[in-house]
């Protein structure tokens, strides 16, 4: 997939402020400085597009980005945020967990962990609910520069093993890094294919629904690894944010 259009289209505090559903999304979110906004503006091919700052826990909004005039990027709220007031962080979490559960055009989420650190116990607790509530994710370990090969591939073999103890399926994973600039071709493309799968999806609703009985498309196309045994069910966002 080529960007030939990246452009910032609006922010939103919370679900019921975000716009329109007409454009699949997908959304990017991880531990704060885990190198989010440099990789959305690698993505999108134009430096600046996210705005990269020294603070961790910057972005506070939910930023959407129309790409291509086909899709959204969405940048969303970081967790485990340092100098963020903890009414603030509860108020961002529930956000960002009901965009998560009840956006009905996201198509997949981008999880971002940091491969030069071991396992780190939000990060796991994170993966571990979006699997809970069914929320379609990848794996995505950034800043693969910042340390040798072989450390980055225990950290992800090391990351891979605790998930297995309650991941059914576990998800695709990939490797980033904002210095080389490696990985862009490999996340844009599993974003063309959930949106070949989404535009499939569409087409096969279209014919199926009447005009009128067919308001939108709910069921994203890609689906969550999910958890072992009978908790695995359901959309709805358990009470539980670990994050």
């Amino acid at each position: 997939m080529d960007i030939s259009s990246a452009t910032f289209f609006r922010s939103a505090p919370d679900l019921d402020s975000c716009p329109d559903e007409s454009l699949p999304e997908f959304a990017f979110i991880g531990r704060s400085n885990v190198g989010k906004s440099s990789l959305l503006n690698i993505i999108a091919g134009q430096q600046g597009l996210a705005r990269v700052s020294a603070t961790p826990g910057f972005t506070k909004l939910i930023n959407m980005f129309t790409m291509n005039k086909t899709w959204r990027l969405v940048d969303l709220p970081g967790y485990g945020w340092a100098h963020v007031a903890r009414q603030d962080k509860a108020k961002f979490n529930a956000a960002v967990a009901n965009y998560l559960c009840n956006r009905p055009n996201l198509c997949l989420v981008f999880a971002l962990v940091d491969s030069s650190l071991p396992p780190q116990e939000m990060d796991l607790e994170f993966v571990e609910w979006l699997a809970e509530n069914s929320v379609p994710f990848v794996l995505v370990f950034t800043k693969t520069d910042k340390v040798n090969a072989i450390t980055v591939q225990a950290n992800i073999a090391a990351f891979s093993e605790r998930i297995s103890d309650w991941c059914e399926k576990l998800p695709e994973i990939f490797t980033c890094s904002s210095v080389a600039k490696h990985g862009r071709r490999e996340l844009l493309g599993v974003i063309g294919a959930a949106m070949a799968d989404y535009q499939a999806q569409a087409s096969v609703v279209a014919d199926d629904v009447s005009p009128d009985a067919m308001v939108r498309i709910v069921t994203p196309p890609a689906k969550s690894p999910g958890v072992k045994g009978p908790d695995s069910r359901g959309t709805q966002a358990k009470s539980r944010r670990p994050w």
